[in-house]
């Protein structure tokens, strides 16, 4: 563990952890803290926080944060010097979706379905132009080839098509299209029984705004 590091910046502050931008001797890195987590969360904080910790020990080299530490507590990542999508839109760049898509392949081939690619906040646009991804929380691993994996990474390339859609659609190709239209059993049971329980919790006794990660409310 760390001991020498200072925070240079909080980044965020919710009920499963406070993440900050961390500097030590060796550079700057994000640290989501445990320690001020509300006792009836700690529970779930540690296992969403494990599972990410987890994910991130299988997407080592990618465009992705790279884990550096895990505790039990704290959680340090590295640094991606970059803005989320909704701050840095990448409007009419095929470039950002053509590597955005190959880094989905790239994952999925690790074993690793990220479950969160509809938020705006989960894609970078990074100083260079590249696309990367953050929050493994909710990511799946298991074998690629598998059935459930296979629906899973089918369901990351649709969440990135539809930001594609929004930001450069007239990039969209034919079978993108049609990959748009075909809605999964997956995305029908979410939006029938999981998103009103997710948005019960989040907003109700959460309290979150973030309108899911997408930038502030208007």
């Amino acid at each position: 563990m760390t001991t020498d590091a200072i925070e240079v910046a909080a980044l965020k502050a919710d009920s499963f952890g406070r993440i900050a931008l961390m500097r030590d001797g060796d550079g700057l890195f994000v640290r989501r803290d445990l320690a001020h987590v509300p006792l009836w969360l700690r529970l779930p904080a540690w296992w969403l926080a494990r599972r990410e910790a987890q994910a991130l020990r299988c997407v080592s080299g990618l465009a992705a944060p790279q884990l550096l530490r895990w505790d039990g507590r704290r959680l340090d990542r590295s640094y991606l010097d970059g803005a989320a999508m909704y701050q840095r839109p990448p409007r009419g760049d095929l470039g950002y979706f053509r590597r955005a898509r190959r880094l989905l392949q790239q994952l999925h081939r690790c074993g690793i379905a990220h479950n969160d690619l509809a938020k705006e906040a989960n894609w970078l646009v990074l100083a260079d132009g590249a696309p990367a991804v953050i929050d493994f929380q909710l990511a799946v691993r298991g074998r690629p080839r598998s059935r459930w994996m296979r629906l899973l990474a089918r369901e990351d390339l649709r969440h990135l098509l539809k930001h594609k859609r929004t930001y450069c659609p007239q990039a969209l190709t034919p079978v993108e299209r049609r990959l748009l239209q075909r809605h999964s059993w997956l995305r029908a049971a979410w939006f029938a029984t999981g998103k009103p329980v997710y948005r019960f919790v989040t907003r109700r006794i959460l309290h979150w705004e973030d309108n899911e990660g997408q930038g502030p409310k208007p």
